[in-house]
């Protein structure tokens, strides 16, 4: 037995010192406080880091107030601290606060999470993302900054932040995911900007504080329990370009009074609108193909607006899982379009509505008012985008067809953009989708081609849009010949220019190419 424990003894003694620490290095700030990092991207950079050996030892080593330093000197070299590793500050309790130095490009997964004692923190512009869970459950934090720098905000990364009164999501991010506010109690307002196109699920569920949401017509999807238990919840306004309410996304908003949902919606998930007990009034899209189980139940609901053309099957009144609560069927007002009161008294479902009438209850079918269509101008190297709808936000898209992949020892470049634009606002259908192209001139022909950083060739920037059949272009020197051809070689017009600009109508179908002849430079665009 002795010989046994020996060797076991040996066998410790023998393992012990493979137990890795978690940092490469330690440093003492000037003020004493000691940070350790982790040498990155091949050893040219460091990142901040825990000190424990696993993810479980960390807690309360960051306290007080940290100032993660921009660069670091280690053994005479000087490397820059460019990323907040995982759980680097997880469960510093202590923490107070944290100085992010502008070097720092991303905050990892956990970072602070559970960091209970910190109030506030500001993320600089050189951040692009924050990670998973990165601030989960610092539930003293009150107030937070996030730059337009950031285009990525990983789950879970406010989750639980409870006395988190107000954000400002950036209009660079794409994608709220899943229960990234989720639990944020105290947060009583929120801006979601036009660049969101996805509301994750549980994005906001238990946020209790929220009174008010607008959904803007970028996003398109809202997902499961993505408002769930919104309690204070008291109005909502869904973008026009949403497709899908998920399962349960608005379940339990109780003091919610009327919604309007949007004709671009096909789907109403089950439970989406479910004990939202104030409901009073709903209005259904005509875009609307399924509705879910106990879609709106537990509400008594007195006027339904449906604008559904055609009605599809919904689950009656006595099924436990029925569309609309038993009260609505029995005493709601439920209005249809008009001529179609017949399918909706004979489609299952809908029949059960006791009272249905054609029309609205106030004169005909309400219609959405439409943001007009934008315009497209280009000055000193500026494209800008104007929308006669007060409040209308422009979104855009630009494709340069010079993108290309290959092999040979010559390109030609001839620097064309195609622009799309629309206009957007709650509220409001989006606008007809302006096109443009953008292009360059060269004010020496036999230089043919384009100024682009290579040689320094003058060349006009031409701004080439069309609408009914008729070509407008603009940039061109004054006195300029400008001709339409259609993509058989037929000339479809011609015109001089005057002032910068020429005009030329056609007899050219829409969707057809136009080839647009600028001195001695073609150009396609198709025809609107």
């Amino acid at each position: 037995m002795m010989i046994m424990k020996k060797q076991l003894l040996l066998f410790a003694m023998i393992l012990l010192p493979l137990v890795a620490s978690a940092y490469d290095i330690e440093v003492q700030n000037a003020d004493n406080v000691t940070i350790y990092y982790n040498y990155i991207n091949n050893g040219t950079e460091l990142a901040v880091t825990y000190r424990g050996d696993s993810y479980s030892s960390y807690s309360d080593e960051y306290q007080g107030n940290v100032v993660i330093p921009e660069e670091v000197t280690y053994m005479n070299r000087t490397r820059k601290v460019t990323s907040i590793r995982y759980y680097a500050f997880r469960k510093c309790s202590r923490l107070t606060s944290v100085t992010i130095p502008n070097s720092v490009t991303s905050i990892g997964s956990s970072a602070f999470q559970e960091c209970s004692g910190l109030t506030s923190v500001t993320i600089p512009n050189s951040v692009t993302s924050i990670g998973e869970s990165a601030f989960q459950e610092c539930s003293g934090l009150t107030s937070v900054t996030i730059p337009n720098s950031v285009t990525s905000i990983g789950n879970h990364a406010f989750y639980n932040c409870s006395r988190l009164i107000s954000i400002t999501i950036p209009n660079s991010v794409m994608y709220i995911w899943d229960y990234t506010f989720s639990g944020c109690s105290g947060l009583t307002s929120v801006t979601i900007p036009n660049s969101v196109t996805s509301i994750g699920e549980r994005a906001f569920s238990g946020c209790y504080g929220l009174t008010s949401v607008t959904i803007p017509n970028s996003v398109t999807r809202i997902g499961t329990y993505a408002f769930y238990n919104c309690s204070r919840l008291t109005s909502i306004t869904i973008g026009n370009s949403v497709t899908s309410i998920g399962n349960y996304a608005f379940h339990k908003c109780s003091r919610l009074t009327s919604v309007t949902i949007p004709n671009s919606v096909t789907y109403i998930g089950y439970y989406a609108f479910a004990n939202c007990s104030d409901l009073n009034s709903v209005t259904i899209g005509s875009g609307v193909t399924s509705i879910g189980d106990a879609a709106f139940n537990g509400a008594d609901i007195s006027t339904v607006i449906s604008l559904i053309e055609n009605p599809f099957t919904i689950t009656g009144k006595t099924s436990d899982y029925r569309s609309f609560s038993q009260n609505t069927f029995n005493n709601a007002t439920l209005y249809v379009p008009k001529g179609t009161i017949n399918k909706y008294k004979a489609t299952e479902g809908w029949k059960d509505f006791l009272f249905i009438e054609e029309g609205t209850g106030g004169g005909d079918t309400p219609t959405t008012q439409k943001c007009e269509k934008p315009t497209i101008s280009y000055e000193n190297g500026k494209l800008t985008f104007s929308c006669a709808t007060e409040g209308a936000v422009c979104q855009y898209s630009i494709t340069d067809t010079d993108i290309k992949a290959g092999s040979g020892n010559e390109v030609q470049l001839g620097m064309t953009y195609t622009i799309n634009v629309y206009a957007t606002k709650a509220g409001y259908d989006n606008s007809e989708t302006a096109t443009a192209t953008l292009c360059w001139i060269d004010q020496q022909p036999k230089t043919e081609g384009i100024t682009n950083g290579i040689a320094n060739i003058p060349a006009n920037a031409v701004l080439i849009q069309s609408e009914g059949g008729s070509i407008k272009v603009q940039g061109v020197d004054e006195g300029t010949q400008v001709n339409v051809y259609g993509i058989n070689g037929t000339q479809a017009g011609s015109a001089i220019s005057q002032s910068g600009a020429a005009t030329i109508n056609t007899n050219l179908q829409p969707g057809s190419i136009a080839i647009v002849k600028i001195g001695q430079r073609s150009v396609k665009v198709i025809v609107k």
